[in-house]
């Protein structure tokens, strides 16, 4: 069943559209949190912070797909709205053509140099090896793995989101089996792990590239076609995508920073609760991605096609469902903080309560989040990517880094599970004025 782009989006409309999506992402956050619960459980508490560690760094350079698949997804969907369906392809083909050389040059340069990646992130002894052996293994499907990032967008632009969700949950059945036989039956530890994720990744990038190249199974209105790289384009494509790969370089960055921080408060365990937040932030921020995927097309579409009146009803109305599902997921971790923490380290009372109570104060900013996701996801949709970068930016990189660093001076341990309130009380602020400044130039 397709989901068009056209017509009259309502409220009904919007969430069931959006599931396939959300969906989508929420099963693509197994593949660092099912790792994280067989080497939390099977392993060691030395191996499960390595893994910490790494993932950010690997998720820094995954995010290009991100970059690649939202600005591209913005400027094809856009195209479509136009209504030329054969410069779309060609744009198409050219951005996923471009990324997978990108990811292959990525991939090469970061196995080359992770050892002393892994020393600047903060890796020493034992955890300096375990940081390698996951990431070696994991980084040799990262060309197909940013092929699978882009295309959480573009199989919404496609109009067929239920395929990429299909394929996610295979990716994610993937490396659920594997984790189970690799590291609890063959006791490969983290690289039984790590193998587990790569294969995962590579099935997710593979089968993208075998459909849009298929003429018998691909029915939409993308395919692969011939065409020459243009820079100008591809330089659109990246800028308009700046946020979404800001956003999330900024995220590992930022988390680098968290890890830092505990590191000198409390240690090994400190990184292991945070790790345990990322994975549980990672789930309650999938919905909100998912949503913003499956509408940014939406509102690209009707951007090229001059519908102000529909863009204007859709803002309105993704603000208050995404504010609806904030505060949802805010009430959840406070009232089950304790058996979320034991999911992951039951085995240990005093980890578990530290963890509980990480999770009450961390949380809190999901009630409002949502909100400052969908304002930079918007912008990028409207192919303004410097406004979307900016508001994504100042979120993370300014007010979460500085905040990082500064509330734990006045509380301590607290201060760093305080610090993404106030992160995002600041970016919601922030939002409102980029939303007031330009609506005139958008009409929205």
């Amino acid at each position: 069943m397709k989901i068009e782009l056209a017509g009259k989006w309502g409220y009904r409309r919007m969430m069931i559209s959006s599931l396939p999506s959300i969906l989508m992402m929420l099963i693509t956050s197994v593949y660092s949190i099912v790792d994280g619960l067989f080497v939390s459980n099977f392993t060691s508490t030395t191996a499960f912070a390595s893994l910490n560690l790494i993932w950010p760094a690997i998720m820094v350079t995954g995010a290009v797909g991100l970059m690649f698949g939202a600005g591209g997804s913005a400027l094809v969907a856009m195209i479509l709205g136009q209504g030329d369906k054969e410069r779309a392809s060609r744009n198409f083909t050219m951005i996923v053509k471009t990324l997978f050389i990108i990811g292959i040059i990525l991939a090469a340069l970061f196995i080359t140099f992770i050892r002393p990646v892994c020393r600047v992130l903060g890796a020493t002894g034992p955890m300096i090896d375990y940081c390698v052996q996951y990431g070696r293994i994991v980084l040799l499907s990262l060309p197909l793995y940013m092929i699978q990032m882009a295309f959480h967008s573009f199989f919404m632009t496609a109009e067929i989101p239920q395929t990429g969700t299909k394929l996610t949950i295979i990716c994610g059945i993937t490396n659920i089996v594997l984790d189970a036989l690799f590291i609890v039956v063959f006791g490969w530890g983290l690289m039984g792990a790590a193998i587990a994720t790569a294969a995962g990744m590579a099935i997710g990038g593979i089968y993208p590239l075998y459909y849009f190249s298929s003429k018998k199974r691909n029915t939409t209105q993308l395919r692969f076609v011939k065409t020459r790289t243009d820079r100008h384009i591809i330089g659109r494509v990246c800028t308009n995508g700046l946020s979404e790969y800001v956003g999330n370089i900024a995220l590992s960055i930022v988390s680098m920073c968290y890890n830092l921080q505990l590191m000198r408060i409390i240690g090994e365990q400190g990184v292991a609760v945070y790790g345990i937040l990322m994975y549980i932030g990672f789930i309650y921020a999938s919905v909100f991605i998912g949503f913003n995927i499956a509408i940014s097309p939406v509102i690209s579409y009707n951007y090229g096609a001059q519908n102000h009146q529909e863009l204007k009803s859709l803002l309105r109305k993704s603000l208050l469902l995404l504010f609806v599902a904030g505060t949802v997921l805010t009430i959840i971790s406070e009232v089950l903080s304790t058996p979320m923490a034991g999911i992951f380290v039951g085995y240990d009372t005093q980890l578990k309560n530290l963890t509980a109570h990480a999770i009450r104060l961390y949380m809190l900013s999901f009630m409002i989040c949502g909100l400052n996701m969908f304002v930079s996801a918007f912008f990028t949709a409207l192919n303004n990517g410097i406004v979307s970068a900016a508001a994504a930016f100042t979120r993370t990189l300014v007010f979460e880094l500085g905040s990082v660093f500064l509330l734990p001076v006045f509380w301590g341990l607290d201060g760093v599970w305080l610090a993404v309130d106030l992160a995002d009380v600041l970016a919601l602020l922030m939002s409102i004025i980029l939303l007031t400044v330009f609506r005139s130039r958008y009409n929205y």
